[in-house]
């Protein structure tokens, strides 16, 4: 059974909240972070991508990013911009975006629960990425982006949620990107309690939704230290990462589409044919939108295809079954020779925020060759996969709205 754990946040001032609050930092390039923070001494991307405050071209991975970080994250202390609770405390956390809101508990998970699989992946993650975030961590000596976590739906915990979104918010504030954002502290003693026996006697698993990357970089920090220290009770800040955790009924996964450089050597009508050999390909007259399981749309020379995957494509197994699969192993590699999405410089992915339009603009301008546009993943099947101990493809699932940096940290 899962275990959640209060804290003591280091979070801003209620005033500067929505100051502080940035996007997380693997959603946008460095010259998008230094646009978004320009004029705003207080935004998190100070912290988070540190380099917008060095020279022009400087690496995210450079030794100078993480000692600017360092020197940032601690001038926001010094100042008052970020205040540390005097009692460990849950929070709730709820975002609302075009209509619909999603509300979830911040805590401290285990990585003990990590490392037995107690807490869910479906990814695999990248070294490189892995090492940026524990150099990041190492250095700040804190977790300062939650790890977003989903468990299926419970209807004793969603009350106590209820009855605290009943009452006036600490924060509440709408980003720029117009997501509404509010929080409220749980501290008191009885609820907290309360809280912590409710997903220790009812949640069995919770799932990685998004932050692998986080999720393992925070765990191997706190094994290192774990395996540093003399003493080791279990009970140090560092055997937990900070999270927050929403009901899956609440969640939903948005398109993650994918776009490619070249034809592998193929004129457009011999790329097209090939792709007839597992697809059935119809032309269409406007931006498609896939409708459902095994549909794609698919943007080549200035033109909309719908792909239907032919039967012969569809495993019933868990991985076969998803669409990620189904491109990946019957069209991206043996005809556009993409043989690793993770490594292969060829492909690059478009979150579904963006639209289809940015699939239409990236091979408009003469970037990409040809795009494809996916159904979403399902959180079904999403847990599906990760209750088979399976991994889904890169680049499956896109969730949003995304949790914000800055509002909630975890010194460790």
């Amino acid at each position: 059974m899962a275990t959640v754990r209060p804290f003591k946040s280091l979070s801003p001032k209620a005033a500067l909240a929505s100051q502080v609050a940035s996007l997380p930092y693997d959603v946008m390039n460095s010259e998008e972070a230094k646009e978004m923070a320009a004029g705003n001494p207080f935004s998190f991307l100070h912290v988070s991508k540190a380099e917008i405050d060095l020279p022009q071209n400087t690496s995210q991975y450079s030794e100078s990013v993480y000692e600017k970080a360092t020197a940032n994250f601690k001038k926001l202390i010094a100042d008052g911009v970020l205040v540390k609770d005097e009692n460990a405390s849950f929070y709730i956390y709820s975002l609302t975006m075009n209509g619909r809101t999603q509300t979830g508990l911040v805590a401290c998970c285990s990585i003990e629960e990590y490392e037995n699989n107690i807490i869910k992946k479906h990814e695999f993650t990248r070294p490189e990425k892995e090492e940026d975030r524990i150099k990041h961590i190492a250095t700040l000596e804190a977790q300062t982006g939650p790890i977003f976590l989903t468990y299926r739906d419970n209807d004793a915990i969603d009350k106590i949620v209820e009855n605290y979104v009943s009452q006036p918010p600490l924060y509440s504030f709408v980003a720029n990107d117009g997501v509404k954002h509010e929080v409220w502290r749980v501290g008191d003693v009885p609820a907290v309690r309360t809280l912590v026996q409710l997903f220790a006697q009812n949640v069995r698993f919770l799932y990685i939704a998004d932050g692998h990357h986080r999720a393992a970089s925070a765990v191997k920090i706190g094994q290192k230290i774990r395996s540093e220290s003399s003493i080791h009770t279990g009970q140090e800040e560092y055997n937990f990462f900070l999270s927050v955790l929403f009901p899956a009924s609440q969640l939903a996964i948005m398109d993650y589409n994918r776009v490619v450089k070249d034809l592998n050597g193929n004129s457009p009508e011999q790329f097209l044919n090939k792709v007839k050999e597992n697809f059935e390909v119809t032309e269409v007259s406007s931006t498609y939108s896939p409708k459902g399981l095994h549909d794609f749309g698919m943007f080549l020379n200035g033109k909309w295809y719908q792909l239907t995957a032919k039967s012969t494509t569809v495993k019933e197994d868990a991985i076969g079954v998803l669409d990620v699969t189904i491109l990946q192993n019957f069209l991206l590699q043996p005809i556009l020779g993409i043989e690793d999405p993770r490594t292969d410089k060829r492909i690059d992915f478009v979150g579904g925020i963006r639209g289809l339009k940015e699939l239409e603009k990236r091979v408009n301008s003469g970037e990409m060759a040809v795009a494809f546009a996916l159904f979403p993943v399902s959180l079904e099947q999403l847990m599906a996969i990760a209750d088979t101990n399976n991994v889904m493809p890169p680049k499956s699932t896109w969730f949003e709205p995304k949790l914000r940096d800055g509002l909630f940290i975890h010194q460790i």
